[in-house]
């Protein structure tokens, strides 16, 4: 009975988490690769290696170019690795440029202008924020966008809200100057400006009124750790009148993309500049254990649509980590260049050296401590 009953949970296991975790990240670092690789093969540039994860491989073929496309063991990343490279860190191979041909020298990654090297480090990240605009604008094109009407059904009793003066009935046209459109909207203007006196525009009963209101600050608990949120108190009107599905041309989808792509981007750099003043909790830094159990849930509740979508999420997500400044990242590729169109020329070979075993170090450090804050997230669960 044990047998089977660890064979079930194994089942459960790899369809309810793992297949949906390996879908959704997969998906997001192909694209980012496929971004250095599309730019890469446009500048002229010899690929080796496309990896879609890390260390042994699984399986792969070579195309016509010659470069080895590959799935390796450790799916958690991936990189792609071009002429001249030493490694998956894009580390200059001295030793193999001394041994090429001129043509084949010219072909290298090293060999290329500035400009070039920039727009191929930079369009992987590119290529996450326009997957999530892909992915957003489609669903907004094709599904259409289910709006609740911000209008107010009822206020608790004591919240901001009730202190602000807001009524049953207000229907909500402004926060602090932002128009207004749905009940979403309403939530995201408060969530994220807790203690700060917001005004706030009303229609009620036809006329406008001008309020000002302080959300109260909040904990509460997700999947994926404690967040600090700005609530005012008041409940969404149940009214099937107040309920619409709103839908938008090809043009206003492509907005809406780009729209929901900076919230993204607004709201990590948000909490980036809270967390750095102490105002945030480093509870929702997460890493790939919580990330597996969030697309289980997602998939198991919202099925396909709900997984693509939290694809769009973590796309932005890996696209902004990557233009951080820190060497082994993309960012830290584009301040190098920085340094040498400022410079003239390059770092020294031994101080990119110093800089990649620094940012290694960061890098291996972040690992640790969110795989550590997805652990103790698990076990509180348990």
């Amino acid at each position: 009975m044990d047998i089977v009953g660890s064979v079930w949970h194994s089942g459960s296991f790899l369809l309810g988490y793992l297949l949906p975790f390996l879908f959704v990240l997969t998906l997001v670092v192909f694209v980012h690769e496929l971004g250095h690789f599309l730019v890469g093969r446009w500048c002229g540039v010899d690929v080796k290696t496309f990896s879609i994860g890390f260390g042994r491989e699984l399986f792969g073929f070579n195309d016509r170019h010659g470069t080895r496309w590959r799935f390796a063991l450790i799916p958690l990343g991936g990189y792609v690795k071009f002429s001249g490279d030493l490694d998956a860190a894009s580390s200059t191979d001295t030793g193999a440029l001394s041994g090429m041909s001129r043509e084949e020298r010219e072909r290298s990654f090293p060999a290329q202008s500035i400009g070039e090297r920039a727009a191929i480090v930079a369009a992987g990240p590119i290529a996450n924020f326009l997957l999530a605009i892909l992915i957003f604008g489609a669903t907004a094109y094709f599904m259409g966008k289910p709006t609740l009407a911000p209008r107010v059904d009822s206020v608790t009793v004591g919240g901001a809200a009730a202190r602000a003066g807001l009524q049953s009935g207000d229907l909500v046209r402004e926060v602090d100057g932002r128009a207004i459109k749905s009940f979403s909207d309403l939530q995201r203007a408060i969530s994220i400006r807790p203690g700060e006196t917001l005004p706030l525009t009303v229609d009620r009963g036809g006329a406008s009124v001008v309020l000002s209101v302080t959300p109260d600050l909040v904990e509460t608990s997700s999947p994926l750790g404690k967040q600090r949120l700005g609530i005012i108190g008041v409940q969404a009107s149940a009214k099937p009148e107040d309920w619409s599905t709103q839908h938008f041309s090809l043009g206003e989808s492509v907005l809406l993309g780009m729209s929901e792509t900076w919230f993204v981007v607004e709201r990590t750099y948000d909490y980036i500049a809270k967390l750095i003043k102490g105002k945030e909790s480093t509870d929702q830094l997460s890493g790939p254990i919580r990330i597996a159990q969030v697309s289980g849930m997602v998939a198991s509740s919202g099925g396909l649509l709900a997984l693509i979508n939290l694809a769009a999420l973590l796309s932005v997500s890996i696209g902004l980590m990557n233009l951080f400044p820190v060497p082994m990242l993309d960012g830290g590729h584009l301040l190098f260049y920085a340094i040498e169109a400022l410079r003239g020329k390059p770092l020294s070979e031994r101080a990119q050296e110093i800089g990649f075993r620094l940012g290694l170090g960061l890098v291996l450090m972040l690992m640790l401590f969110v795989t550590w804050n997805d652990l103790v997230h698990v076990r509180s669960l348990l």
